[in-house]
Order: structure tokens, then C-alpha cells, then sequence
């Protein structure tokens, strides 16, 4: 039996030897009962915290959503403190074969017969010539990043400017998601989304496909609709792929026919064309719009809420750099830090995935602060990562946004930071699962919050929690000088 996820401050030979307290109850009505408390009579993170305090222990076993029909095997090991989490980088004990989205996968259809890349475990052939794929293309867009982001931003916040005119308030969401897309196809492609078969649908169209296969991991949140009709709809049953196919062959046909010399890039490294082309679809449509749609409106939300005094230090940082060096540089940006630190704090307490899974390779031994516990080979673990990376043993004030968090010394806590699928100190490789688009994520966000401050001194928001992150409203912007 082998041991992983050493606590920082703990000796594991110190460590007490505990079975995983916890029980998954009476088969069927257990993982029903679990998803009922899940969804709808605790609420996400009330189920985990009270388990936590009833079993004393942040390493315990649950059912994890949706269980029946959908989840044959609902039953999990939920490590949720920063010293047991990371098991879950841990490849060579545990497998990521096919529990991207945890206990069930949405069926081959959804991408062309293909399992992507990201439902792939790194033993299995092709997930080396799929991720270093990606990685050669987003190496290969590294120089358009800034440029064509920025371009976004500029009709994204006349779009704003004309809301709040209009309205005197600016649905953030939506107007992120049309410049989400429109970006995403353009660095991919080279040409506007406008100019393919998805006409101005685009946002729209890759939505319903993300949605149709998450919809078991969601709520709607419609006040008068009974939970017990919403359960059996939209967690009881698979929803069939026929319902956005032909959504789906549009995306596929606009990438297909849009993006060539990424295409022929695979064909030559032996990805078959069709193949490449769906794995393409879900990198841009799955993890970059699909991780925008969640990302820019949680850093927003916790960035407007922080107020005028974190505004006020952004805007003296943001400008006074990209007035020394002459413009929004990628040097310049690595000097403002500041900036860094406040995308790592959004990263940090609201991860645009929250959930990770892995399936155990063999009987290991998983460390939590407090205690060491035998997982069994083939046992399924999750990841909750807002408790981890809220632990309380690892950042002061966890629950409290603090932008310079990880200035000067507090860059040592990155370690911490897990939203990528990994340690934010550590890099995508073509063996790992870690994010390919990591560095991105992080260019962008920085990108999107020197752009507003070189904008505005400050702005205001309204926020609301929603199916999968936050709604965002933007109230008010005072304009530069």
C-alpha cells in the first residue's frame, strides 16, 4: 500500500491510521437521499460541511450526484482539506479515465463518437498525441493572445457603456458570453463566427451543447417548480443528444471547414482529421468558452465587490506599469503584482471547475492534516476544490477575498492553488491532466482586469449564485480621468 498527499506540517509517520468514516446507506435510496440534501434540502456547500462536522473529518464517504439511473455507481471518498486534495494530480495512483464530469459520462455523441482528450487517462495511447496537440496549438497562439483580447475588450465595454445607458444596469454574463465566443473562434480560426454556419448563434448554440451534458449536475432554481418534478426531469434520466445534434454539427462544420492549418498540424503528427476536429470543438467550446462563462464572472463579482480601496491600488499599479513600458505587454504584466495576486484569489476561492474525480489504481494511503486513510483500489475519490482550497489550516481567512494574498511571501501559498487540475506552481504536460490552457486562463484574466482599470477608477456589482457560478450585473462605472 502506497502513501501520497503529505500535510505541510505533519510528519505522516505521526499520522493515525483511520478507516474513511461515512456511509453511502441503503443501495438506490442512499444516493437519492444524497442528491435530494445535494440539491435541494442542504445545498452544495452546506452537505459537505455538515459532513465534515458530523464525521469529524474532511476525508469521509458520500454519494456524489447524480446516482440513479444516470450514475451506476454513485459512491465516493471525498477528500476535501489541501493536504488530501492533490491524490488527485496524482496519476500514477489514481486513473482519470472517463470522470471528467464524476460518477457518469455524457454519451460518445456529443463528440462525434470520440472520447476527448480530457475523458482520457494518461496510460491510454492517445492521450499523449491529443495533449501535446493542444499544447503545440496554444503554444502556436501565444503572440495573438494580448492583441486580440484586448480587441474583445474594446467592443465588450462599449457593449457595457450601451447597457448602462440604456438600462442603468449591464448583464455582465451575457455580454461575457458573446465576447467569450467571438474570441475563442477567432484565435482558433482566424476569422469571425459570424462568417460560418453559426451566423450570430454561436453563444447560444455551444450553451445548449454544454448544458445537455452537465444538466445532471445542475439546478434550475425556478421558485414555483416542485424539486420532486426537477429531480426526476433533469437528474433521473440521461437527456438524448438527438436534442442539440444538430447544434453540435454546426460547431463541428464551423471548426472543420474554419480551422485548417490547425487540422493539418494533427493529420501530420498522426490525429486522425475528424478526430482532431472534435477534440478542437471541446478545447475551445467545452474548457476555453465553457471555462469563461464561469471564470470572468466570479473574478469580476469578487473584484467589484472588494471596493474602492483594492480599485484604487489596481488602478495605480495598472497604470503607472503600462505607462513604463510603454503598453499592455506581456513584461509588463508580469510586473504588476498586485494583478497576479487578485486573479489567483478569484482562481483561489471561486475555481471555475469545482470538482475533480480520480479512481484509485491500487490501495493507497491518503493523508489530511490530521489523520492517514485506507482507499481501496477502485474506489472512486472527488474533489470538492472550494473547501480545499478554503482550508483554513492554509490561508487565514479563508472565506474572505483578500486581494495581495499571494504578494511577496504569499506567493509561497500558490502551491495551494488547484483550480487547473494541478498546483498552480506546476505546467501542463502531455503526460499530466493538468489545464493545457492554464497560462492562458491566467493571461487573460490579467488582461481583462488592466484593461477595465485603464478604463475606470472603479465600478460597482450585483451577484447571484446560478446553476454553474455566478450571475454578475454591473451597476455603475466611474470612468477615468
Amino acid at each position: 500500500m502506497q502513501s501520497s498527499s503529505t500535510p505541510s506540517n505533519n510528519d505522516q509517520s505521526k499520522l493515525p491510521l483511520k478507516q474513511v468514516p461515512g456511509t453511502y446507506g441503503i443501495p438506490f435510496i442512499g444516493p437519492i437521499k444524497d442528491r435530494r440534501d445535494y440539491f435541494y434540502n442542504q445545498g452544495e456547500d452546506a452537505f459537505f460541511r455538515t459532513r465534515i462536522q458530523k464525521y469529524k473529518s474532511t476525508v469521509f464517504r458520500t454519494n456524489m450526484p447524480p446516482g440513479p439511473f444516470i450514475s451506476s455507481n454513485s459512491k465516493v471518498v471525498a477528500v476535501l482539506d489541501a493536504a488530501s486534495f492533490p491524490i488527485l494530480f496524482d496519476t500514477s495512483k489514481v486513473e482519470k479515465k472517463n470522470v471528467l464530469d464524476g460518477t457518469y459520462m455524457p454519451s460518445t455523441a456529443f463528440f462525434g463518437g470520440y472520447r476527448p482528450c480530457a475523458f482520457l487517462d494518461p496510460s491510454e495511447p492517445s492521450h499523449e498525441a491529443l495533449k501535446s496537440f493542444f499544447l503545440r496549438v496554444i503554444a502556436s497562439l501565444h503572440n495573438k493572445l494580448i492583441p486580440s483580447f484586448r480587441n474583445s475588450l474594446s467592443d465588450f465595454f462599449t457593449n457595457v457603456e450601451d447597457e448602462l445607458t440604456d438600462n442603468s444596469k449591464a448583464d455582465f454574463n451575457a455580454l461575457s458570453d458573446n465576447m467569450s465566443f467571438d474570441f475563442v473562434f477567432r484565435l482558433f480560426c482566424d476569422k469571425s463566427p459570424t462568417e460560418t454556419v453559426l451566423g450570430s448563434k454561436g453563444p447560444d448554440t455551444s450553451t445548449k451543447w454544454l448544458a445537455l451534458q452537465l444538466v445532471p449536475l445542475m439546478t434550475l432554481g425556478i421558485k414555483y417548480l416542485p424539486n420532486f418534478i426537477e429531480d426526476l426531469f433533469l437528474h433521473t434520466f440521461s437527456l438524448p443528444f438527438f436534442l442539440v445534434k444538430s447544434d453540435y454539427k454546426k460547431l463541428y462544420n464551423a471548426f472543420y471547414t474554419s480551422a485548417s492549418s490547425i487540422l493539418d498540424d494533427a493529420e501530420k503528427n498522426g490525429i486522425k482529421r475528424d478526430e482532431a476536429c472534435h477534440n478542437l470543438v471541446f478545447l475551445a467550446e467545452f474548457n476555453a468558452f465553457g471555462g469563461m462563462k464561469t471564470l470572468f464572472p466570479a473574478l469580476i463579482k469578487w473584484v467589484g465587490s472588494a471596493g474602492g480601496s483594492l480599485h484604487a491600488r489596481l488602478v495605480k499599479e495598472i497604470r503607472s506599469v503600462v505607462k513604463s513600458e510603454g503598453g499592455v505587454t506581456l513584461s509588463a504584466l508580469e510586473k504588476m503584482t498586485l494583478t497576479k495576486s487578485v486573479v489567483y484569489e478569484a482562481l483561489r476561492i471561486e475555481p471555475p471547475v469545482p470538482y475533480q474525480y480520480g479512481k484509485a489504481k491500487e490501495d493507497i494511503v491518503v493523508n489530511s492534516h490530521d489523520a492517514a486513510y485506507c482507499i481501496k483500489n477502485g474506489e472512486m475519490i472527488f474533489g470538492f476544490q472550494p473547501l480545499a482550497t478554503k482550508d483554513p489550516k492554509v490561508f487565514k481567512n479563508p472565506e474572505e477575498f483578500v486581494g495581495d494574498r499571494f504578494v511577496g511571501e504569499g506567493e509561497e501559498l500558490l502551491k495551494y492553488v488547484y483550480w487547473s487540475n494541478g498546483r498552480e506552481t506546476e505546467d501542463p504536460t502531455a503526460e499530466n491532466k493538468q489545464c493545457p490552457g492554464k497560462d492562458m486562463v491566467v493571461l487573460l484574466s490579467r488582461v481583462m482586469l488592466v484593461e477595465f482599470f485603464l478604463r475606470y477608477d472603479t465600478f460597482t456589482v450585483e451577484s447571484a449564485k446560478i446553476m454553474l457560478g455566478s450571475a454578475v450585473t454591473i451597476t455603475s462605472v466611474t470612468k477615468a480621468d
